[in-house]
């Protein structure tokens, strides 16, 4: 048995039923969970948070239009009534194939049938240096700390009086041209231009670059001509300055050094240029394609492996359709996630299996307020109508009564004010080293 985790998992019920665990409560994992939430399963729900994160608005949060709670979910509200759907809080270490158990840093599980869907963490492509210096945006805490960082440097700036000084705390610079990225930049220019004058009428913003960082020829990569390039122009309109076919070579934490360009002067480099999937030990390693994403066949199992699966982001599904596998979007972890719901119980009463269909119900990106592109199948449009479709679908996939009313009332008072009112420095308190090591002894 791995050293990893001697003891099995306290407080597990015994049950008749399959025991079926999922690794990760992201888009995928909740979504199975919940599927097989009435069926003939014990289902074991793991993550090393206790709330579900809505990763689209992660940058609202960043940019104080919305608060972290908003865009979260109590993993274990969501089951209160559920019988076969356990939770627990916990990180999972490795996998035994063989014995079929899963370690975890709070004891070991014996699973029937293993699901992993743990998404994707940061690519920063080998650099250690913009690892260290650059701030990412994958979880709401990280979305936390970007807010936290740029009003602190706003608070620094207007103690500083040489303007030359002040440059690297007011500059923004984004690295990544996907959705993420255009929305970051459209609602940074937003701050600046109509929000952070008001905050600190002794600043300059006309000294204030927000700069949008893009390796390839156009921005939004995966969306039709006429989205990239009304967000082009929604963004310039906004005074972003976007550089495209710029590669970044290093940053240092004031500094951003460009190929073939002037550098620029920042304190606050944002990065969301890719991702890598997370990897779990224990697995062979012909399970991985090059790209770290894990190869699976048309019902989504590991290949070469027994009833283990993959979902979302860390897994490859080739075909003839997509040949490098689909797209790292969040449609695709659902449909895969509800394709695996069905098929479950399927395997289990011995019926023959369906393959995934991955339905492309298309893509948006908002660019500012009242300016978005949409992509449907059969329709592509901008401007405020796209605006509104984005506002609509993104509320109604919020989960909870509750975050839509609350998050309907931010955005309703930030477009009628337009002064989102989350712009609170919350600092958290500093832990001296004889405490950090009780803490750490503790656990």
């Amino acid at each position: 048995m791995s050293p990893f985790a001697l003891n099995p998992l306290p407080n597990i019920p015994k049950s008749p039923h399959p025991k079926v665990i999922i690794i990760g409560a992201g888009f995928a994992g909740l979504k199975l969970a919940r599927m097989l939430n009435k069926q003939r399963f014990q289902v074991i729900l793991l993550d090393k948070n206790n709330y579900h994160q809505f990763q689209p608005l992660f940058y609202q949060v960043a940019t104080a239009g919305l608060e972290p709670s908003a865009i979260s979910f109590p993993l274990r509200k969501i089951f209160h009534h559920s019988k076969n759907v356990i939770f627990r809080m916990c990180e999972v270490q490795s996998i035994n194939e063989a014995d079929r158990i899963v370690h975890t840093d709070a004891g070991y599980l014996v699973y029937d049938y293993l699901i992993l869907a743990m998404g994707a963490d940061t690519n920063y492509f080998g650099s250690e240096s913009i690892a260290h210096f650059s701030s990412p945006m994958k979880t709401v805490s990280e979305a936390l700390y970007i807010r936290n960082k740029v009003i602190s440097n706003y608070e620094k700036a207007i103690n500083i009086p040489e303007l030359e000084n002040r440059r690297s705390l007011m500059n923004v610079v984004i690295v990544g041209g996907g959705p993420t990225g255009v929305e970051l930049a459209g609602a940074m220019a937003e701050l600046r231009n109509n929000v952070l004058p008001k905050d600190y009428p002794e600043l300059s913003f006309k000294n204030m670059k927000v700069v949008l960082i893009e390796a390839g020829p156009s921005l939004l990569g995966s969306m039709s001509e006429e989205a990239k390039s009304h967000a082009l122009k929604y963004l310039q309109k906004l005074g972003v300055e976007v550089l495209l076919k710029t590669m970044v070579e290093n940053y240092d934490g004031q500094k951003v050094y460009l190929k073939d360009r002037e550098t620029i002067d920042t304190q606050t480099l944002l990065w969301a240029a890719g991702i890598k999937p997370n990897k779990i030990q224990g697995l062979d390693p012909s399970c991985y394609a090059k790209n770290g994403r894990l190869l699976v066949d048309d019902y989504s199992q590991i290949k070469g492996t027994e009833n283990i699966f993959a979902l979302g982001d860390i897994s490859l599904m080739q075909g003839d359709q997509y040949p490098n596998g689909h797209p790292q979007v969040a449609q695709v972890a659902l449909q895969q996630a509800t394709n695996l719901g069905k098929n479950l119980p399927r395997i289990e009463s011995g019926k023959p299996l369906k393959a995934f269909k991955y339905k492309d119900l298309g893509s948006m990106a908002t660019v500012g307020r009242k300016l978005a592109v949409v992509d449907l199948p059969f329709v592509k449009f901008q401007g405020i109508l796209a605006w509104i479709t984005w506002l609509f679908v993104h509320l109604m996939a919020i989960l909870g009564v509750k975050n839509k009313l609350l998050i309907f009332l931010d955005w309703s008072w930030n477009y009628l004010s337009f002064d989102p009112s989350l712009r609170l420095l919350i600092k958290p308190k500093y832990i001296k080293e004889s405490e950090r090591k009780e803490l750490m002894e503790q656990k």
